[in-house]
């Protein structure tokens, strides 16, 4: 555990960089009209059922929204890449327990010697990477509603000691290689971060889009930025998986956002806005059962932000390489946007 004066002193450092990338790109733009009718209840509803992708690609799919990236998207997106620059947006692998990481990862080595005088070293890993500390994918299995979970299938006829049987991480054994597009929400507000008393919508999101010139579509990956190292920067002992706790993220109302751009997959670095203001068990997590598109949850996508600042752009091709565990509900990764 690192000494509490170099955790401070990283601290510091990441609320300063985290400044520095919000004054840069600064605009004088309006804010986002905060007084407009949140969703109701039964709009919610209605998203996350009347507009579910069940059978729309086979009552037997396990691929979910992964199969709008097609031959043409992935090739397209190849074509994104001129400056050959290259950013991971995972985070390191969380060993270091604290107040943002209670189940902190096991890391342990073992050396070896040989009797000519060689030896070697290796690794062992432990870890849960579902929650709020690793970058990790979650696959289609990993949550449900009282309908059921991807295509309404009952978990109980799923989940097994060994594994689960349906739609686990090997659906994208391939992996998810297709156009990525950033929207900087901190960038767009002129603000360090997100904060638990203005979520993220659904029509901002849209302002945003068009305020940064691009475009949401069929099979791209939609990268949410909510300013989330400058955050806990600011806020150090807050846990932002802690059960019943007041957190930033996106709100409800950005469900019809991704139904209505098809896209593919949604990553973010603060999730879902909680509490969710609806007697839902999911928000925005529902995305997964309802419309089949994965999540990438707690990518550090600040250094992606400052990229797409510098280089004029928000689009980028993205490469995702779960790893290939038979029954897994999901797996760390190191996803990586090329300019």
């Amino acid at each position: 555990m690192p000494a509490p004066c170099a955790r401070t002193s990283a601290m510091v450092k990441a609320r300063v960089a985290g400044r520095a990338l919000s004054s840069a790109r600064r605009k004088e733009a309006p804010m986002s009209n905060d007084e407009r009718a949140l969703p109701t209840s039964d709009e919610v509803t209605s998203w996350l059922t009347e507009r579910r992708n069940w059978g729309r690609w086979g009552d037997d799919d396990s691929r979910g929204a992964v199969n709008l990236i097609t031959d043409e998207k992935r090739r397209a997106a190849f074509g994104l890449v001129q400056q050959a620059r290259v950013v991971s947006i995972s985070r390191d692998y969380p060993k270091d327990p604290g107040p943002t990481n209670p189940v902190p990862a096991q890391h342990f080595l073992r050396r070896n010697v040989r009797e000519s005088g060689g030896g070697s070293v290796v690794d062992y890993y432990g870890f849960i990477f579902h929650g709020h500390t690793h970058t990790h994918l979650d696959a289609l299995c990993h949550v449900w509603d009282k309908n059921g979970a991807w295509q309404g299938r009952d978990p109980s006829e799923f989940i097994t000691g060994d594994g689960v049987t349906y739609a686990d991480v090997t659906a994208w054994d391939t992996g998810i290689i297709t156009r990525g597009v950033l929207l900087d929400v901190p960038g767009h507000r002129g603000t360090d971060y997100v904060t638990t008393d203005r979520p993220v919508h659904g029509w901002e999101l849209e302002e945003i889009a068009e305020a940064q010139g691009v475009s949401v579509g069929s099979g791209d990956a939609l990268l949410v930025y909510s300013g989330r190292e400058a955050y806990q920067a600011d806020n150090p002992e807050q846990f932002l998986g802690e059960a019943g706790s007041t957190t930033p993220g996106l709100h409800a109302s950005c469900l019809p956002f991704v139904r209505d751009n098809d896209v593919s997959l949604l990553g973010w670095d603060m999730m879902d806005a909680k509490p969710n203001d609806y007697d839902y068990p999911w928000a925005m997590h529902g995305v997964i059962y309802a419309y089949g598109v994965p999540l990438l949850d707690n990518a550090l996508l600040q250094p992606l932000a400052e990229a797409c600042a510098e280089e004029g752009r928000y689009e980028f091709l993205l490469i995702i390489s779960p790893l290939k565990v038979p029954g897994g509900t999901g797996s760390p990764v190191n996803p990586l946007a090329i300019f």
